[in-house]
């Protein structure tokens, strides 16, 4: 297993390479001065600006300035805001929390309400019951995530007055962004279920359970769905990542001060060193994901093993 894990980050180190390449060159075309955009007000002759390009690097080649961001990201020196002065991991450590706590909650939500729906729609397939199921996961699947949170703010906050519309810091003001997040990841999320369930119940190891007198829970809930997890946890996985990564509309709509707010505002204000930073904690976000997803692998089938 350990032998695995090593050859899965060996492998993943050229994916996160070539996207912090890809995005230091997006930024290089972005119009405007990273010098200028630090000193700003401050900005007032040639020699000064001349002075703090340097001082940035900004006049060394391009190639020596990527591997340079590259060599102090490794030591965990990601480099400060053009904006702030503040070093970018002291603003990604101020909005971890916040993005961890939604994507927990927002999975936390889609877990409990796609797999019941999955399973639901799985055991009564082809009735009324399926093709409702079915129904309320295509609306999640079709339903904007800005639509919906707008919709969630003008009903329970405007017009009940239930939940706060913006700001974080309690359940009350988490309820809303991990609702809209929680209810569209899952009708994905039971589509994938409904399907995995319709093909393990059909197996030779169902009924051979189920002629052994079983009890139908014991049935579903050891026997299928377990079987029925493996490509489930793959949605999962992309979804949980997408999450840490940064909720970008919702946090930006619900005023959280998340890495999608935080993302949102670097790319407004053009603050390269911000963006590439977050860019590179989502790039190893995506990484880590990835690698506990195959390894869960083997513990849902044993016939699974990582040589």
């Amino acid at each position: 297993m350990l032998r695995y894990i090593r050859k899965r980050i060996l492998i993943s180190i050229p994916t996160i390479l070539a996207v912090t390449l890809l995005v230091f060159i997006m930024l290089q075309l972005v119009p405007g001065d990273p010098a200028e955009i630090f000193l700003g007000e401050k900005y007032s002759t040639p020699e000064i600006l001349a002075k703090v390009r340097h001082d940035m690097g900004l006049d060394r080649p391009l190639y020596v300035q990527y591997l340079d961001f590259l060599w102090k990201a490794m030591h965990g020196d990601l480099g400060r805001s053009l904006h702030t002065g503040r070093p970018v991991l002291e603003h990604l450590v101020i909005a971890i929390p916040s993005t961890l706590e939604l994507a927990f909650a927002a999975m936390a939500i889609s877990i409990v309400i796609g797999v019941l729906l999955g399973i639901l729609s799985a055991l009564k397939h082809n009735t009324w019951v399926d093709s409702l199921s079915m129904l309320v996961a295509l609306f999640g699947v079709s339903m904007p995530v800005f639509w919906l949170s707008l919709l969630m703010i003008f009903f329970f906050s405007v017009k009940l007055n239930w939940f706060p519309a913006v700001g974080g810091g309690d359940l009350k003001h988490l309820a809303m962004p991990a609702f809209v997040l929680g209810v569209l990841n899952s009708s994905m999320l039971a589509r994938m279920v409904r399907s995995s369930m319709l093909d393990v119940l059909n197996e030779d190891y169902i009924r051979t359970a189920r002629a052994k007198g079983l009890y139908e829970r014991t049935v579903i809930i050891k026997h299928a769905l377990r079987n029925a997890l493996i490509p489930t946890i793959t949605v999962l996985g992309l979804e949980f990542g997408a999450l840490l990564g940064g909720a970008v509309i919702t946090e930006t709509i619900f005023s959280r001060l998340g890495l999608g707010k935080l993302y949102i505002d670097s790319i407004l204000s053009k603050d390269i060193t911000m963006i590439q930073g977050i860019t590179l904690f989502i790039a190893l976000t995506y990484m880590i994901t990835n690698i506990v997803v195959d390894i869960s692998y083997s513990y849902l089938d044993p016939r699974i093993r990582y040589e």
